[in-house]
């Protein structure tokens, strides 16, 4: 039985943690910044970033789906539970924010053009009061992302140091199994 995830999907993984990292750091970047060309520039490096995410995981999900590793294994049943809502949180959450993101654009009238090159149609009409509902709902999807994130972190290294049962292995080629 093997006992890692298949490279496309270690790969996904670290590439969407990264992408959200990216993404993270120049929201908070940009809730400071005062309104310059650089700011619209990193509002479209954002917005870049986001859509990415939020097209690259339906495929992460469809990896995800086609592996064949049995990821409940040295799970007790509550764990396996636990897991389960937590990574299904973490998908919703993946999809929720960047859309969320893409709302408030719309709302606010600012078009997301994807990577400078593809434009992308605005979710609704512009309107002022839907744009600040959005944005709420955008800035609070993704701390409860980023939340959510730790607390997945936190569990695969108290899997890995404390439990030594190889499921951060899994996802980690770079470490060994402690088990």
């Amino acid at each position: 039985m093997r006992e890692r995830y298949g490279v496309p999907l270690i790969v996904m993984h670290w590439l969407i943690l990264l992408l959200i990292i990216a993404a993270y750091v120049m929201g908070t970047i940009l809730e400071d910044m005062a309104f310059s060309p650089a700011k619209l520039r990193l509002y479209a490096w954002h917005k870049w970033v986001g859509m990415l995410v939020l097209f690259l995981v339906p495929l992460r999900i469809g990896l995800r789906l086609a592996e064949s590793l049995d990821h409940r294994r040295g799970l007790t049943p509550f764990e396996v539970r636990v897991s389960a809502i937590v990574h299904g949180l973490l998908y919703l959450l993946l999809i929720a924010a960047p859309m969320l993101g893409w709302l408030h654009s719309s709302a606010e009238g600012f078009p997301v053009v994807w990577f400078g090159v593809l434009p992308l149609p605005d979710l609704v009409g512009k309107d002022k009061i839907l744009a600040e509902t959005f944005k709420e709902l955008h800035e609070g999807s993704v701390n409860l992302l980023v939340t959510l994130v730790a607390v997945h972190a936190a569990a695969a290294l108290y899997h890995h140091h404390v439990r030594r049962d190889g499921v951060l292995a899994r996802m980690a080629p770079w470490l060994r199994s402690k088990s």
